[in-house]
């Protein structure tokens, strides 16, 4: 953690020096801690800040008092959502260091809508992301002015991120033949949802598994889990037998399609649901269902974020400074997951502790 302190202070502060009054690295880590400290808005954050001022004094200079709300967001707007963006890639660098390459990384791409970014008749932010359950964070993420652009921004994305031996997985709007192919030449695979945007996939995949003869010969793994008094089964088919589909060779190293049959049962009523992809894995089972499975769990951080953190409810007008909370929340997150606070808790109990009693818990944080 004291790393990251210094990455932060190497941000190239975009005010006028005779102008400026409170140091930047003061500014971004109360800001940081604040949002440990289970503050949402400015004014909370500020008022987390004035409540522990001694005790910020110890990491930081702070050699004006603590900036006003106003002030604090300000200037997150003039950073970069860029610069942040470096810290948190400086961050996530952190986390991973020391981490083999042995097992293939699963990265999920999805958007996320910042409800509260809505101004008047203008759109809100549209957050894309790029996530890693295994280690519990977000590697980048590009902003769009709605969901529909998400197939202009993914490119953009994948650009920035370093794919060698990952398995990237993208929701249905992404399953276009350029993106398939920027990730294999980025040297890494994909797991694709097809749906009905993508019709003559989707419709010969469909018809392929209600063939009980190519669904046997598949290879396949099964899940089972209990919970919420219901249970639910998984069955994850994937083939090779690919040769056959009409549009095979617009989709850049595809090697097999996969089909995940999805049944719950719930106070003796039965449900089913059925999904599919395309691949450029083998047929690797246990991988396929943990690429389809991580991709559920971006779903998970994006309930984290409002949940946990309430973005929705932060109704932060100035673009620059609500991504760049966007990307703070995320750094939270593995922080939160590390913190040690005696019992199990969930990470909104976390920050209520942290908020309780933030000279233990920034001392356990810089240990890090």
């Amino acid at each position: 953690m004291k790393e990251l302190f210094k990455r932060i202070e190497q941000i190239n502060d975009p005010r006028q020096a005779h102008k400026t009054k409170h140091k930047l690295m003061d500014i971004v880590v109360i800001v940081l801690f604040g949002m440990l400290g289970n503050a949402d808005t400015w004014e909370e954050i500020q008022i987390f800040a004035v409540s522990h001022e001694e005790l910020l004094r110890n990491y930081l200079d702070i050699p004006h008092g603590i900036p006003s709300h106003d002030t604090l967001q300000r200037v997150m707007g003039l950073i970069t959502p860029e610069t942040m963006g470096g810290i948190q890639a400086a961050w996530n660098d952190m986390l991973s260091r020391g981490e083999g390459e042995k097992l293939k990384k699963i990265i999920n791409i999805d958007g996320k809508t910042m409800r509260g970014s809505r101004v008047n008749e203008t759109r809100a932010l549209h957050v894309v992301s790029a996530w890693s359950k295994d280690d519990g964070v977000c590697f980048g993420q590009k902003t769009i002015q709605e969901k529909e652009n998400e197939i202009l921004a993914i490119p953009e994305l994948l650009k920035t991120l370093s794919l060698k031996n990952s398995v990237i997985t993208i929701d249905a709007m992404g399953t276009q033949t350029k993106i398939a192919e920027q990730i294999v030449n980025q040297k890494a695979d994909y797991v694709l949802a097809v749906k009905e945007n993508q019709a003559n996939l989707y419709k010969d995949i469909a018809l392929y598994y209600e063939e009980e003869e190519f669904k046997k010969g598949s290879g396949h793994t099964r899940t089972l889990e209990k919970a919420r008094s219901q249970m639910e089964k998984r069955d994850y088919y994937q083939s090779e037998d690919v040769s056959w589909l009409a549009d095979q060779e617009r989709w850049k190293g595809l090697k097999s399609i996969g089909m995940v049959v999805n049944t719950i049962e719930k106070q003796g009523k039965v449900t089913e649901e059925k999904r599919y992809y395309i691949s450029s894995l083998p047929v690797q089972p246990d991988l396929f269902a943990k690429a389809v499975r991580g991709h559920w769990a971006i779903e998970s951080m994006h309930w984290q974020l409002d949940v946990t953190f309430r973005e929705d409810n932060n109704t932060t007008l100035n673009k620059n400074a609500a991504l760049n909370l966007n990307i703070l929340r995320k750094m939270c997150l593995p922080i939160l997951k590390l913190l040690d606070i005696g019992m199990r808790a969930s990470l909104k109990s976390k920050r209520y502790a942290f908020c309780s009693n933030p000279a233990k818990y920034i001392g356990q944080i810089l240990s890090m």
